[in-house]
């Protein structure tokens, strides 16, 4: 009996409890992708760490690495990795040798390559544990495989190798998690037909670096100096970074799907970002807090836009790329190698706070950190050789985590001597000695306190052992993930054609790619060299107008974020032009997802606009509380209203909540509206009015075939949306058709159907609403997006 045998040498050598106390059950451990780069280099490592960690816990344990290669040379590439494995300097040379012969005895390779192979496995785990006397106690399967793999192994492992009742299922996933939110979803929705929430761990190995794991446990512990200072009031900028001195060469074939966006910032410096920013919860170690807390913190970020990043690529990748992947020649990559992204947040505490996340390949140091830099409010007499002798309070004021590399070479917390001196919990971390002869940020270590851990682990044995005890706060949930991926999507999107800047790699980059906050976004700060990268297609900047006209009015097309900024542009010189007239600017707005660009736009960019004279309307909403997520005015002030200095009075948002009750026709809620707009707008003629186009040809709430507000009264009426929430409140066409002017913006490819059809039919309200907008002074003008128009 292979796993008994085992058992006894064990107990000879003190290493496991008596027979009485192991009786906490049985792991087993199936590591697929066991030959792999990544469980050669960690994960391994990382289960021999945590058998030698658990051996005396009670549990027993099974390793099954597997993968598709043939028994015999899979079994050999396996256990040629074994032999290597290696014991912590501090572990008694006499245990290491025998409980890394003992690992080698429980480790065995499978081919798992169909359904018949998962339920051998299944089968063979259960004789071995009725063979040996011994319960289950929960199966765990890592899976260092290739995204594309997982549903197929996830269904093997759901309808063959699930353990039995009463035993539990973690399932372990490496990133990447999709390449956008579209994919995200799908991945996700593809797996929870397999597998639950709670049963499902997804790594981001950064969680388990000792730096980052400690940004949370550091917040909690000095609350009573942080809660003062970890604000908008205090904090200048937060950075979060990660500088790499080698390049992709061997890995371009995943990186010319990924870049470096989507392979470090959108997960490992978001994360590091999210530990910073987030509310605390009252109980850190809760994980249904802290993704809750993560969640809200999400949504508190600005959408980014193409000026909220930087791009580069080292020169030398085009070449690689050509080199492994067999392209052309003339082959060129627009796929980013370095990137510098501006991050806002309208949140009470940070509003107004840069934070800038940074990564790239070929650079001068490898180093990674998080480093809140606090705003210096002192003026010191002193002189500045007097000043550098003590812990002055004009000397910077910061507080780093050091993820590792760098000059400190360990992960490390440092907090400035004129902060305060942090509480660190002894068990864990240990105050460093200050080494006169390094420098951090200009600083010598003298002026910080330094704390380094007491026992430096691998990122991924901190996880292998956080997966053995359950602690799901180490890693991403499913709300987690998307949420990530809804806020980077945008940005990837608007960026994909951009060429990134070119840099020759390491020291030589010098100043190359430097860059600052300008107007709102991140531009490089020294001007682009000679040498362009031209990807060889058209770009934004070769197009500007399609069209001058669509359906007899005139059109203004570009790419979406060149559109948006016309758009934006010319909203604000309607405004202008207003208040010169009348002294004020009444904007009616319609709510959808189109116009949220425009409003970020609006809030961001146009310091000059005349809010203090603008009357904000809606053109429509849906009949639901003001406050709940469907509902067009809070979309309006979530990503406008907040932002900008509108007068209370002189925000009208529709009456659809009166009575406790939600558009009921004898509240009269329509009715108060049409009364309100007659005794502010001078006519009921607005100044502008923004309107956006379904796929099916409504505009506002008027819908083909509706049954009021296509014709008749110039006024507000209740009307009905073939899809949830059905009830609507909208003006109607010919209050529409009085305004002064008409903007229509479409944007997108899923709106070229309805724009083509548009350019073709004449005016049939009826039949698609748009197509009656006709505003009796004449002033409509259309801004369509190229994907909108051509397809």
């Amino acid at each position: 009996k292979m796993l008994g045998r085992v058992l006894c040498t064990v107990l000879f050598v003190g290493a496991f409890p008596s027979p009485a106390e192991a009786s906490q059950g049985h792991i087993s451990v199936v590591l697929l992708g066991a030959t792999g780069d990544l469980a050669k280099k960690y994960l391994w490592q990382g289960l021999f760490q945590l058998y030698m960690d658990q051996v005396s816990s009670g549990h027993s344990f099974t390793f099954h690495g597997a993968a598709l290669a043939a028994l015999e040379p899979g079994q050999r590439l396996m256990f040629d990795v074994l032999k290597k494995l290696s014991c912590p300097p501090d572990e008694a040379p006499n245990r290491c040798a025998v409980l890394k012969d003992q690992f080698l005895k429980l480790s065995q390779y499978h081919q798992l390559k169909t359904a018949e192979n998962y339920t051998a496995l299944s089968r063979e785990i259960e004789t071995l544990l009725r063979q040996e006397g011994l319960k289950e106690a929960g199966r765990i399967f890592y899976f260092s495989v290739p995204p594309f793999a997982y549903t197929e192994i996830a269904r093997h492992i759901n309808s063959s190798c699930r353990p039995p009742a009463g035993a539990w299922l973690r399932v372990v996933l490496e990133k990447p998690f999709g390449h956008d939110l579209q994919s995200a979803q799908q991945l996700a929705a593809e797996l929870a037909g397999f597998f639950r929430e709670e049963e499902m761990y997804r790594v981001d190995h950064y969680l388990g670096k000792q730096a980052v794991a400690h940004i949370l446990p550091f917040r909690d512990q000095n609350r009573q100096f942080l809660d003062p200072i970890w604000n908008r009031h205090h904090v200048e900028r937060v950075e979060v970074v990660l500088k790499e001195t080698v390049d992709a060469k061997g890995r371009t074939s995943f990186y010319e799907q990924y870049g470096v966006i989507r392979d470090v910032l959108q997960n490992h410096l978001t994360e590091a970002l999210m530990f910073l920013i987030m509310e605390l919860p009252a109980n850190v170690s809760s994980a249904h807090d802290v993704v809750q807390h993560k969640l809200q913190a999400f949504q508190s970020l600005w959408g980014l836009e193409r000026s909220s990043a930087v791009l580069g690529q080292y020169q030398a990748y085009d070449g690689q790329v050509q080199e492994e992947l067999q392209e052309a020649r003339g082959y060129v990559s627009t796929t980013p190698t370095f990137a510098g992204v501006l991050i806002h947040s309208d949140s009470l505490r940070w509003e107004g706070v840069p934070f800038l996340l940074t990564s790239g390949k070929a650079l001068d140091e490898r180093v990674g950190y998080a480093r809140v830099l606090f705003r210096n409010r002192a003026y010191c007499t002193q002189s500045g050789a007097l000043r550098d002798a003590g812990h002055s309070q004009c000397k910077p004021k910061q507080i780093i985590f050091h993820f590792g590399h760098g000059a400190l070479n360990t992960p490390a917390v440092l907090v400035s001597r004129n902060l305060f001196q942090p509480v660190m919990p002894k068990d864990s971390w240990k105050e460093a000695e200050a080494r006169s002869d390094l420098q951090l940020f200009g600083q010598p270590l003298s002026d910080f306190y330094m704390y380094s851990p007491v026992k430096e682990r691998d990122a991924y044995s901190v996880l292998i052992s956080h997966i053995y005890h359950g602690r799901k706060d180490f890693f991403i949930t499913t709300e987690n993930l998307l949420a990530s991926w809804a806020f980077w999507t945008p940005l990837l999107d608007s960026t994909s054609r951009q060429p990134p800047r070119l840099y020759p790699g390491g020291v030589e980059n010098q100043h190359l790619l430097d860059f600052e906050m300008v107007s709102g976004g991140v531009a490089f700060t020294l001007a682009e060299p000679a040498q362009l990268l031209n990807p060889g297609g058209q770009t934004p900047s070769d197009f500007r107008a399609i069209h001058s006209k669509f359906r007899q009015s005139p059109l203004v097309s570009a790419w979406a974020e060149d559109l948006i900024s016309q758009l934006a542009s010319d909203v604000e010189e309607a405004a202008v032009r207003s208040v010169a007239r009348s002294g004020q600017f009444h904007l009616a707005l319609s709510g959808g997802s189109s116009p949220v660009v425009l409003f970020q736009r609006l809030a961001r960019h146009h310091y000059g606009f005349p809010w203090k004279h603008t009357h904000v309307w809606l053109v429509d909403e849906r009949c639901v509380p003001l406050t709940d997520s469907e509902s067009n005015f809070l979309g309006l002030h979530r990503h406008l209203l907040q932002h900008v200095r509108v007068p209370y009075f002189n925000i009208h948002p529709m009456p659809v909540h009166l009575n406790r009750r939600l558009c009921v026709e004898e509240d009269g809620g329509a009715q108060l509206y049409a009364q309100d707009i007659a005794a502010l707008v001078a006519n009921a003629s607005f100044d502008l009015v923004l309107l956006g186009v379904g796929t099916d040809g409504h505009t506002a709430s008027l819908f083909p075939r509706s049954e009021s507000g296509l014709d008749g009264a110039p006024t507000v009426v209740l009307t009905e949306s073939p899809v949830k929430p059905h009830q609507r409140m909208s003006l109607s066409l010919p209050l529409i058709n009085r305004a002064r002017q008409v903007f229509v913006l479409v944007l997108g490819k899923g709106k070229h159907d309805i724009t083509t059809l548009l350019s073709r039919v004449g005016h049939e309200p009826r039949k698609w609403p748009i197509s009656g907008v006709s505003p009796s002074s004449g002033q409509l003008v259309w801004y369509v997006d190229y994907e909108a128009l051509l397809g």
